[in-house]
């Protein structure tokens, strides 16, 4: 009897934990009764029927990470080439994803390839490694469309890798091997052209600057020159007033008859040192007469001068 007690306490006390559940944080699970959907139990402490409750599939509804196998896509270029990628979703409802689908993942997993195989069929080689925004957006919309009555959210997927076979690869290196070069030489080229370009405005500055320096040279010259004529002038001029000043005052006249008759005698010295043929005036052996000659034109001279000096010529001041 005693052990007919102890049976029943243990089966109560087995029955009563069974009956337990505890949903753990981010989690969902199905309860089903009598095999059919009863409920869905979210995170906290449940009680259930036993033997007639059933927890039929736990869900995750955190962010879930799902690698993409690679394949092989062939582009629009007919090259082939072998991609892989990395979904990103989450469950939203964890009586859809029960019932919706049967392995939902695998189900993610097929339409992603097929989604991808499709749009790297309508671009170039080329333009897959530049668009790979557009293709991941592309392969999202038509995914999330869908899986939502999967009751599965997609978030993002991103290609992690394309690789093209490698003649391809080594056809592309050479190409941008030689585009490098051709920009290089490009390069090279427009900095020639800029050397040159600088080289002769820096030779126009400089014929510039030369010619403006020789047009200022002259012109100083040109200034001095007027200078020297204006102080030559000025000099005569002030000359000319003192030989003026002179002959006015006492003795002034006699001392111009003495040094012109001195440079008369002179100037006849001088015919007759340097010439072969001179002209000997008639009164040569009479010095008393070739002074008073000379005397004669002083007197000549003198008249006129006097004459001048009521309209005497402007001298510049």
């Amino acid at each position: 009897m005693e052990i007919v007690m102890f049976v029943l306490a243990g089966a109560a006390v087995i029955l009563v934990f069974s009956a337990i559940k505890i949903v753990p944080q981010q989690q969902a699970h199905i309860l089903e009764r009598f095999g059919k959907f009863h409920r869905t139990m979210e995170a906290g402490l449940h009680f259930i029927i036993p033997f007639f409750d059933r927890i039929a599939y736990k869900h995750h509804l955190k962010e879930i990470v799902l690698d993409i196998p690679p394949q092989i896509c062939i582009t629009r270029d007919n090259v082939q080439v072998n991609v892989d990628g990395v979904i990103f979703y989450r469950v939203i409802d964890a009586k859809l994803a029960s019932y919706g689908v049967n392995y939902y993942e695998n189900a993610i997993i097929q339409l992603a390839q097929t989604t991808l195989r499709s749009e790297i069929g309508k671009i170039d080689l080329d333009r897959t490694f530049e668009e790979r925004d557009k293709i991941n957006s592309a392969v999202i919309m038509a995914i999330d469309a869908a899986t939502q009555p999967w009751g599965v959210k997609v978030l993002r997927y991103e290609i992690k890798s394309i690789n093209p076979p490698k003649d391809v690869l080594d056809a592309m290196e050479k190409q941008m091997r030689a585009e490098r070069e051709k920009r290089a030489r490009i390069l090279e080229s427009e900095g020639t052209r800029e050397a040159l370009i600088n080289n002769a405005e820096g030779r126009k500055q400089e014929a510039i600057k030369q010619s403006e320096a020789e047009k200022q040279k002259q012109i100083n010259e040109a200034q001095g020159q007027a200078e020297a004529i204006n102080a030559i002038a000025m000099a005569t001029a002030s000359g000319i007033r003192e030989v003026a000043s002179a002959l006015g005052e006492k003795g002034g006249q006699d001392a111009a008859s003495l040094k012109i008759a001195e440079e008369y005698i002179k100037q006849l010295g001088l015919m007759a040192a340097h010439s072969e043929m001179i002209i000997v005036p008639s009164n040569i052996s009479d010095p008393a007469g070739m002074i008073a000659t000379a005397m004669g034109v002083f007197e000549t001279m003198k008249h006129r001068s006097l004459g001048a000096t009521h309209n005497p010529p402007k001298l510049p001041s």
